[in-house]
């Protein structure tokens, strides 16, 4: 186990298999990374932490979906045309 910051820590997949209790109560109070051969592949993090991370996720989606709305509001209105319509000029019979 390395300790790459002082909120983090690497592991190996080898020692996760054998240490996973131990590192499962680390994962409660820090960010645990997960490595194969040196390199981080996946991550641990305490619960509260994804749960910020979740709530400030779907906060800043609901910010760009509300500037989409916006500046599809500003722009000239769209006409669509009825499936039927499509259907007809397809001869589509369904």
């Amino acid at each position: 186990m390395l300790t790459v910051d002082r909120p983090s820590t690497l592991i190996g997949i080898t020692e996760l298999r054998a240490r996973s209790d131990e590192i499962l109560r680390l994962a409660r109070t820090q960010r645990v990374l997960i490595g194969k051969r040196g390199k981080p592949v996946a991550v641990l993090v305490p619960i509260e932490e994804w749960e910020r991370q979740e709530t400030l996720l779907d906060e800043f989606e609901d910010l760009a979906l509300g500037h989409l709305a916006r500046d599809r509001a500003r722009e000239a209105p769209v006409e669509y045309v009825p499936l039927e319509t499509v259907k007809k000029r397809l001869g589509i019979r369904r």
